[in-house]
């Protein structure tokens, strides 16, 4: 055997444990002692421990949600997963996992995503990083047959391919998806066949075989770290169950069963060892008995401390990492264009960290769409990478390199197209630090160009940032100046929080002062930009430059009112300052919100909500809080139409005219 007589003993032992621990998740399930739902992968427990035994340090996993035999077969605590499925604190994640995500970072294990295939672009983005930080090991993306039709798997491939990045891909084919049989919902008999389009080798092995996958592994990892290339494996194998603890398997055959169950990997593996006098019958009774004993102790533990669950206070604390605070103290400024600022904020960035990476689609030689990064591949070429159209891709891969120490700072050609990139940002961005209890953060800054004014049509020119303020776990932040842009933008990439940057278009174009490389402004708080007695002005974007011309034209015609309008930039939308906003509207007992968004549904609303519970503003307010945002429509093409369907400035003054009569 190629094996050692030590790696068939551990391989055994993993093995017997694997089925063992999943055994007892049936019983207690059917007993009604936890909670929640599970997949299990019993049957394929060759695949597990083949890989995981061909695997060195810093070798990292991405495992599919039908995760226990990996984490087994990594090294994680029998006791502390049995813990986590029972929602204890002493849990791999502290309870906040469960079945589906057990991250286990001691044991090189980001967890498994819940979302199919999903977890392949995060495995991707760890070994992006382990090929920037020029790390000698590789990352593994696991996925099932079902989840090889889904197009995030096919962009991770050819950027995979194309970026020399040091991933194995590895394919368990039990011949389901969920219910859907393989030959029915594949277009090709051979689902290696594909990688042909992506110049990727691989093989197809035995995925009962547990030597053979070994074998396979262990060739793999050798081919991608001599010839910096990614390979595949589509390991052939069957899960005994079905897909999660509800299904009955009405969609396959009781032959069909029978007759993988005599493929079983365990009975194989066992066979193959006393064919090889490696142990004997008695020996293996008593390597079977004391993994009997052992997981049953494990099990006993966790039940032991089932009940003792970490309070919703500390289950908080695990949404947001720390933000830093920064005190003003920048003395030097020059004058510059929205976009400019921009542009500075990320030179300074990059060359200050070599961490700091610009990923998105014709950001180099081509200065962006919108020609923000403009001649940056000339000042850090080594840290720009320009990405095929593959937003749902490379927004995954962002996110995973960053769980590694990258700070990826992503540009979505427009931020319409942040649909693509939502399953990135809200279930993994968003949710990974709280996820795996803190072992996890994911410090990745999404620039997103919103807004109209620019011809672009509807599908170009929304207003999104009210979908990702719903979200906990990212920060939304929307400056409305070249100071702030480049201010705001600094601190985002150095915070260790995922954030949703919009950058409204026409703040490109309005030019203004912008400080040094000292400048930083901290997140999550207002600026008070003008006080004021009478009226409180809220808005963001550019919405607040539109704020400002309506004040400078009610002003300029008396100038009675100068100090009669407070206006405040909100800069960051979550976290929002609820303390500044309420603090002011207690003053002035008026207030407008404008937003450039569709008025319904919108952030505006939020924050009228938010004041209005607070008991002084609320009885002392002279008119209710109004909101201004745009029209129930599509932003128009039509130049008068589009003006049209948002807030202008000439609407704003009439409303700021009415409230301080």
């Amino acid at each position: 055997m190629t094996l050692s007589k030590g790696q068939c003993l551990k391989g055994l032992h993993l093995m017997h444990q694997s089925r063992l621990f999943e055994q007892q998740i049936v019983k207690l399930f059917a007993s009604g002692k936890m909670h929640g739902t599970t997949h299990l992968n019993m049957g394929q427990e060759a695949c597990q421990v083949g890989l995981a035994l061909s695997l060195k340090d810093d070798d990292w996993i991405v495992p599919t949600h039908r995760c226990h035999g990996y984490n087994i077969a990594t090294g994680s605590s029998p006791f502390k997963m049995f813990s986590e499925m029972f929602g204890s604190k002493y849990g791999l994640c502290k309870g906040l996992g469960g079945s589906m995500h057990m991250s286990d970072k001691e044991h090189f294990n980001l967890g498994s995503s819940a979302v199919v295939a999903s977890g392949v672009a995060l495995a991707t983005g760890l070994s992006f990083a382990q090929s920037k930080l020029k790390k000698s090991n590789i990352s593994v993306a696991l996925f099932g047959d079902g989840a090889s039709s889904r197009g995030v798997i096919h962009e991770c491939m050819n950027m995979a391919s194309i970026w020399n990045l040091p991933t194995l891909f590895f394919l368990e084919n039990n011949g389901y998806g969920m219910s859907a049989a393989t030959s029915r919902m594949v277009s090709t008999d051979s689902l290696i066949s594909r990688i042909k389009s992506y110049n990727i080798e691989g093989e197809v092995v035995d995925g009962n075989n547990l030597e053979e996958v070994y074998e396979a592994c262990n060739r793999a990892r050798n081919y991608i770290l001599k010839n910096k290339k990614p390979y595949m494996i589509e390991a052939k194998t069957y899960r005994y169950n079905g897909h999660s603890k509800s299904d009955p398997c009405v969609y396959r055959t009781r032959e069909e069963e029978e007759l993988w169950a005599k493929k079983d990997p365990i009975k194989r593996f066992k066979a193959a060892l006393l064919s090889n006098k490696i142990i004997d019958e008695n020996q293996y009774k008593l390597i079977l008995d004391d993994d009997i004993k052992y997981m049953e102790k494990e099990l006993e533990d966790a039940r032991d401390h089932k009940d003792e669950i970490i309070d919703i206070h500390e289950a908080t604390s695990y949404v947001y990492a720390d933000i830093e605070k920064y005190e003003t103290s920048c003395t030097e400024f020059h004058r510059a264009y929205g976009r400019e600022a921009i542009r500075e904020a990320l030179l300074e960035e990059a060359q200050r960290d070599e961490s700091v990476y610009l990923i998105g689609e014709d950001i180099g030689i081509y200065g962006g769409c919108f020609k923000v990064t403009g001649d940056l591949y000339k000042k850090v070429k080594s840290q720009i990478v320009e990405t095929p159209i593959s937003e749902e891709g490379f927004g995954g891969i962002a996110v995973g390199s960053s769980m590694l120490g990258i700070r990826p700072v992503v540009e979505i050609m427009y931020g319409d197209f942040s649909t693509l990139i939502s399953d990135s940002l809200i279930n993994h961005a968003s949710k990974i630090r709280f996820m795996s209890a803190g072992q996890f953060e994911c410090p990745t800054v999404f620039r997103l160009p919103m807004g109209c004014g620019t011809g672009h049509g509807s599908q170009h020119s929304q207003s999104l940032e009210s979908l990702f303020t719903n979200i906990p776990g990212l920060l939304v932040v929307a400056p409305s100046s070249p100071r702030k842009a480049k201010a705001l933008l600094k601190a985002s990439i150095r915070n260790n929080n995922s954030v949703v940057f919009v950058e409204y278009k026409l703040v490109y174009n309005l030019n203004g002062e912008i400080g040094d490389e000292s400048d930083l402004m901290t997140l999550g708080q207002c600026d008070v930009e003008r006080e004021g007695s009478k009226v409180t002005l809220i808005s963001y974007g550019y919405s607040m430059q539109k704020c400002r011309d309506a004040i400078n034209s009610i002003v300029e015609k008396d100038e009675s009112l100068l100090d009669k309008i407070e206006l405040i930039d909100l800069c960051t939308l979550k976290p929002l300052d609820e303390d500044t906003l309420i603090k002011s509207v207690r003053k002035t007992h008026n207030c407008l919100i404008v937003q450039e968004a569709p008025q319904f549904g919108g952030y505006a609303n939020q924050i009228a909500a938010t004041l209005n519970k607070d008991r002084e503003i609320f009885n002392t307010l002279k008119n209710p809080i109004e909101v201004f945002g745009g029209r129930e429509m599509p932003v128009p093409f039509t130049r008068e139409l589009e003006k049209g369907c948002v807030p202008t400035v000439e609407k704003i003054t009439e409303k700021l005219k009415d409230l301080l009569k």
